[in-house]
Order: C-alpha cells, then sequence, then structure tokens
C-alpha cells in the first residue's frame, strides 16, 4: 500500500515538473544579422510593426485564393458538425502570411491560438506542459515545426491522431508509460522547406497547403491597404513600383514601404508616388527587378570569374564571402525564378538574360554542347 502511494506521488510530481518546465521561457540563440535587406526582412522574426498590418480577418486577407477557399470550407464544416478543425500544414518560402493564417484560423473558430516554434520545443516536457494546457478547440500553431527534434515527433504522433500524451517515467527496468488524455485540438504547422518533413508527421495532417508567391496587382493592394492603416498617401503607380521589388512577398513589401514612407517625409513631399518609390528604393540598392546588392555580385562572380559556369555552390559561395546555405535558400530561388541563373548537375550556370543584366558581352552562341568535348 505504501509502495503504490509512494508510485503516485513520484508521477504526480514528475508530471508537475514537465509543466513548469514548459512554462520556461527558452530564448534560441540569436541569428547573426543578415548582408542584404531581403535577408533583413524575410528571416528577422515578426515586429510590432508588421503585426500591426496583418488583416483581422479573410474577408481583409488579400491573395492566397485557392487556400482561402479550402480554409473557409473546412470551418463552415467544422462548425456545422459542432466539431473541431481538423489539423493543417500551411508551406511556402518565409513571408508570405502562414502565421497570419493560423491567426485567422483561430479567430474564425472562436477559439485560443497557442504559438510555439519547433527550434523552441527542446525536450517532451516542453511539450507535455502546452499540450495539458490547451483546450478542447484550440489551435496549437508550430512554427518551422520541420525543425522539431525527432524525439519530440514521436511524442506529437499520438497526440494529433488520438489524442493522448504518452508519457514515459524513469528509465531502465523501472520505466513505465503514463497516458494522459487530451482535449480535441487542431494543430496548424507552418514550414519553409516542406521536404524535411517525415512521412509519418506529414501524413497525420488532414490538409495540406502550399503558399505561392503573389502578383505584382495583389502586392499593390497589400501596400495601399497598409499605407492606409499608416496614415500616409500613395498613389497607384507608387504603390505599383513597390510591389514590382518586393519578389512576391507581403512581408518585404510592407518593409519597403516602411523605407519609402520615411523618404518621402524626409526628402519628398510627404506621399508616395512613383519617382519617390523609385528614387527611395534605389538609395538601398534594390532594382526594377528586385535584384539587391548580394544578387547583382552573385551574377557578376559567376559571369566574370567562372566565366558564365558551371560552378559549384561552395566555390560560388566562398567567391562572395557568403554562407553556401544563404545561397541555395534565399538567392538562388529568386534568381532561377527570373530566368538570370540555372542548376545543372555540374554546377551553377548563368543564364544570357544575367549577362544583359550587368552588361556583360552574351556567351558565344553553342549549336553543338558536345563539340568542346573532342
Amino acid at each position: 500500500m505504501i509502495k503504490s502511494w509512494i508510485s503516485a506521488l513520484e508521477f504526480c510530481f514528475k508530471l508537475l515538473s514537465c509543466v513548469l518546465l514548459s512554462c520556461v521561457f527558452y530564448s534560441p540563440r540569436p541569428p547573426l544579422m543578415p548582408e542584404t535587406f531581403y535577408q533583413q526582412t524575410t528571416a528577422a522574426p515578426a515586429t510590432p510593426f508588421d503585426v500591426s498590418l496583418r488583416p483581422p480577418a479573410f474577408s481583409e486577407f488579400i491573395g492566397q485564393e485557392k487556400v482561402k477557399e479550402r480554409l473557409l470550407l473546412m470551418l463552415a464544416a467544422a462548425k456545422h458538425r459542432g466539431d473541431v478543425l481538423d489539423h493543417v500544414l500551411l508551406s511556402g518560402p518565409p513571408g508570405l502570411g502562414k502565421t497570419t493564417l493560423a491567426n485567422l484560423l483561430a479567430r474564425a473558430a472562436g477559439s485560443q491560438l497557442h504559438t510555439t516554434s519547433g527550434p523552441q520545443i527542446e525536450k517532451a516536457g516542453d511539450l507535455a506542459g502546452i499540450l495539458t494546457n490547451i483546450q478542447r478547440g484550440d489551435v496549437l500553431f508550430i512554427d518551422e515545426i520541420h525543425r522539431l527534434h525527432p524525439a519530440i515527433e514521436e511524442y506529437l504522433y499520438p497526440a494529433m491522431e488520438d489524442f493522448r500524451l504518452d508519457i514515459i517515467i524513469d528509465s531502465g527496468p523501472a520505466a513505465r508509460s503514463i497516458q494522459i488524455n487530451l482535449p480535441r485540438f487542431t494543430l496548424v504547422g507552418a514550414t519553409t522547406r516542406s521536404g524535411m518533413l517525415t512521412a509519418p508527421l506529414r501524413s497525420r495532417f488532414g490538409l495540406i497547403n502550399r503558399l505561392d508567391y503573389y502578383s505584382q496587382d495583389e502586392l499593390a493592394l497589400i501596400i495601399e491597404r497598409s499605407a492606409g492603416l499608416l496614415e500616409v498617401a500613395i498613389e497607384r503607380s507608387g504603390a505599383l513600383e513597390v510591389a514590382s521589388r518586393s519578389r512576391g512577398t507581403p512581408r518585404v513589401a510592407n518593409a519597403l514601404l516602411r523605407w519609402v514612407r520615411d523618404f518621402a517625409q524626409v526628402r519628398g513631399a510627404g506621399f508616395i508616388d512613383k519617382p519617390t518609390a523609385d528614387a527611395a528604393l534605389a538609395m538601398i540598392e534594390i532594382d526594377a527587378q528586385g535584384l539587391d546588392e548580394m544578387d547583382k555580385r552573385l551574377l557578376e562572380v559567376l559571369i566574370y570569374k567562372f566565366g558564365g559556369g558551371p560552378v559549384g555552390l561552395n566555390s560560388l559561395a566562398v567567391a562572395v564571402g557568403e554562407d553556401a546555405a544563404t545561397i541555395e535558400e534565399v538567392h538562388e530561388p529568386f534568381l532561377i525564378m527570373q530566368g538570370f541563373l540555372q542548376r545543372t548537375p555540374r554546377g551553377r550556370m548563368a543564364m544570357p538574360s544575367a549577362y544583359g543584366k550587368i552588361g556583360a558581352p552574351p556567351p558565344p552562341r553553342q549549336d553543338d554542347p558536345q563539340s568542346n568535348l573532342f
């Protein structure tokens, strides 16, 4: 009898320890300060400026029409059944609105949003503390979910599928598993690298959505809305000028708008038109196609130092003094989308449009690609 009381007290104490440990705020090591404006905008955490510009309802969310339609259909069906929303995975490049959509989902469902990120969940106790504090119908948003530790994922599987938490107490011969039933909740996962998600985790999401880049007209509408919230006058031509240099990303568009607003107030007439936007963006070296200083430097090194390629990623990174992962994840996708760069099995190669972009003579035409092999 005494042993059973001792075991019960041990379990209560360790469960309380897990909950208390989850309340401790883990502040990860801050990343190194990026060099370019685009890296600063996409790599930095959300600021009060960004949060203030987020739409409060789906009706004010511009763009991503297909994703919105699916989410609104899920919401309507869940409310009709009186059930809880299924788990949702949002993937896509940074700055396209994954966190905003998670907030809108929780607000439209009338539930509370619990926010965390993959790197912050360091131990199973952290996840246990979060899940045991969730009420029925709440939304748990995990940003960068692909960075969850594999051991943490194993605890997440039964929580997502069966709404229970299996906690292992002690170790060795004395180890035993305790099951804790959880209320039905909705997990919204966000990832910028969906390929790094494990198959078991991906299969447990009921709806998988990928967010695409925004069109220039959609970005112009977002910029005009943000300008209204910032109480700065903007012409349609000025909004389109900022939108054309935003790389299809609302976060970048809002950051550029903030800079153009400051420029207009100090060196302009207080309102944003096309000449003012052009002068402001030229000051931070963002050209008409959205290329920044590092993008143009990559093309120059590729053409002038390596003859247009092919060249390996590591060699290119050393030549420009940048991290290889940053080049591959931040700069290359946009350069490839714009037709300036090509990835080949032998390495990176400059496309003909890249020569015209930096003012270099075009490469000699090769009618027979195998003529130089002999």
